[in-house]
């Protein structure tokens, strides 16, 4: 992670160095190839929130670096804190999130039939189920649509492989809660808040820090759990790892050889 973060504040900042100038001309697949790599790992820095004055000093260490100039600082010791910079950034934003998230979960909690749990979980039904609640060990397969509060999408069953099947032991805790209180041909909408979702540490650059969540979940079937799908919720806020697939859960639904437990990142592990 730590490597991640360094190298991908270098490499994003070597086009950054020239931001006064003309705009780059993005005429061949190599350019337009290598304007997308900086989009791609800009995404890896949203948790600096860099302001302008901010980009400069970046900019500068830059500059010093690949001209091979004298450091200003002792790369040893201001290193090793770039890491508790994007951790203090990150519980700033995840903090802020919070804070605008209230009101929509306050107002959802007031809507017609909402239930709001012990946990702060808010579900909505839609459609009453009429088959058997699942436990908290069983694997069950749904159709859901993920949404942030502002409506955007980033995640949905509706693609290839149609309905998702997942472990309730092996989800969100939002899920893992409110699935024991559908029945079976039940859909209910759920508003999550960071805590019950992806807490502070967010899924960048999907869902940020301390992101409220909103699902549309119809609960389709119930099933035994698997011994070859994800480890339990309660290992959370670790990610699993899939080194059959190489991809991470829940963008592959299971793993013949076992999950690996590993720390959130935004590349895969060893790479």
């Amino acid at each position: 992670m730590r490597t991640l973060v360094i190298w991908s504040t270098v490499l994003i900042l070597a086009t950054a160095v020239n931001a006064g100038a003309a705009e780059p001309k993005l005429e061949t697949e190599e350019q337009k190839t290598l304007y997308a790599l900086g989009l791609t790992i800009n995404r890896s820095l949203s948790p600096f929130n860099l302001s302008a004055s901010e980009l400069e000093l970046v900019e500068a260490g830059l500059a010093d670096g690949s001209l091979h100039k004298a450091a200003k600082v002792d790369l040893e010791t201001y290193g090793p804190k770039i890491i508790q910079l994007q951790e203090a950034r990150a519980a700033a934003v995840a903090a802020a999130e919070k804070k605008t998230s209230q009101a929509f979960v306050d107002q959802a909690a007031r809507e017609p039939d909402a239930t709001k749990t012990a946990s702060g979980l808010i579900m909505i039904p839609i459609t009453s189920g009429t088959g058997a609640a699942p436990k908290p060990t069983d694997t069950v397969t749904v159709n859901y649509e993920g949404r942030l509060t502002d409506g955007t999408a980033f995640d949905t069953s509706n693609q290839p492989g149609g309905p998702a099947t997942v472990p309730l032991n092996g989800v969100i805790k939002c899920w893992t809660e409110a699935l024991q209180l559908v029945k079976v041909g039940g859909k209910s909408r759920l508003v999550c808040p960071a805590d019950l979702a992806y807490g502070d540490q967010g899924w960048p650059p999907l869902i940020k820090p301390g992101a409220t969540l909103v699902f549309e979940v119809e609960l389709l079937g119930i099933s035994l759990a698997s011994a070859q799908t994800a480890p339990q919720s309660e290992q959370a806020p670790s990610w699993y790892y899939c080194d059959d697939t190489k991809a991470y859960y829940p963008y592959v639904r299971e793993c013949p050889s076992g999950w690996r437990q590993v720390v959130p990142q935004t590349t895969p592990p060893g790479q």
